[in-house]
């Protein structure tokens, strides 16, 4: 079986010629300018992403994650009000028509503040006017009303008391319009008192059927009792006949560099905790020492396990298209050998 791996948002190669979809301002500037001044970093925005998804199909990357900022302060109106709405529309329509004739497939993830499990109703309506601008987004471009063009989120906060979070997250799900319904996955955490697979399964997926989109990294800190296998293959039993389960990987930013501290210390016969003593190496190791856990890495060290199993990886690695580059030839992958979606 063929396991896709893409990347998310930013084209590395392509941002060194100053071409990104994430182009934005600041609310002082959005007060000043308006939607006017919106609607001209949209058009640059789309303009940028059908550059980049047209890449994606000339080095055989299939999967790819649309940034959520391609539309600067997009709770504040309605997309209909733009002034270039034809214009933009037919962008839309273009990157849309580019990705389905090419078999790559599409999606969201929209931010933290997305958070429908909020027990602020003010939070929770602007988590569905986000949902619902995203779908209509997709709608736009033309691509499928399924979780075949997923909007991935968290559940958010268990604010004391996950089970009636997760209810609220149920029943908030059920005020989205159809076509994000239709879209909607939710996403395992990485935080041990968070949400793990086995809460999203009973909590979310047998009350609303909405499909989980397994998390390799996060499931280190959020294990559920489960192991990976488990917990992959019980993620993967949630998604619709017909359409491929996603999942997201990346790996320890720590665990990366310390494979490189651990060279340095070897090269020069000292210990990881000795660099301190050497003038040359004190700030590397200070900088090692901050790194958190959960901080993504910048490459994929490890062969990604799927069991088997036929999935689609969204590679969350710092260095994205690179990093879903040099794992292919690391594990001699041939990009343009993988099947479409």
């Amino acid at each position: 079986m063929a396991k896709q791996l893409g990347y998310a948002c930013i084209n590395m190669t392509l941002a060194k010629q100053g071409i990104s979809c994430n182009r934005s301002m600041i609310r002082r500037t959005f007060d000043t300018k308006g939607v006017a001044y919106a609607s001209e970093l949209i058009i640059t925005n789309i303009t940028n992403l059908l550059k980049i998804v047209n890449w994606n199909n000339e080095n055989g990357i299939k999967v790819y994650r649309m940034s959520s900022d391609m539309m600067p302060w997009m709770s504040e109106y309605e997309l209909s009000d733009l002034p270039n709405y034809q214009e933009i529309c037919a962008l839309l329509k273009a990157v849309g028509k580019l990705a389905m004739d090419n078999g790559q497939r599409l999606s969201f993830h929209p931010g933290q503040f997305c958070v429908l499990a909020s027990p602020s109703e003010k939070v929770v309506l602007n988590a569905i006017n986000e949902l619902n601008k995203s779908a209509q987004i997709m709608d736009l471009m033309g691509l499928p009303k399924s979780r075949m063009a997923k909007i991935n989120i968290h559940v958010g906060g268990a604010y004391g008391d996950k089970k009636s979070a997760l209810d609220r997250f149920c029943k908030n799900f059920l005020r989205l319009q159809p076509s994000a319904q239709a879209r909607l996955t939710v996403e395992n955490d990485d935080k041990g008192n968070m949400y793990s697979v086995k809460d999203l399964y009973d909590g979310v997926y047998k009350v609303v059927g909405i499909p989980i989109v397994f998390d390799y990294f996060h499931h280190k800190f959020c294990t559920g009792g489960m192991t990976e296998e488990e917990a992959l293959k019980l993620a993967v039993s949630t998604w619709p006949k017909g359409i491929k389960p996603c999942t997201h990987y990346s790996e320890s930013r720590r665990a990366e560099q310390k494979l490189v501290i651990e060279q340095i210390c070897e090269n020069n016969n000292i210990t990881i905790e000795q660099m301190q003593d050497w003038p040359t190496l004190t700030g590397m190791y200070k900088e090692f020492s901050k790194i958190k856990e959960q901080a993504h890495s910048d490459y994929i060290i490890d062969e990604i396990k799927d069991y088997g199993i036929d999935i689609d990886v969204v590679v969350e690695a710092k260095a994205k298209e690179l990093a879903v580059q040099r794992y292919h030839k690391k594990y001699k992958k041939v990009l343009t050998e993988v099947l479409p979606c």
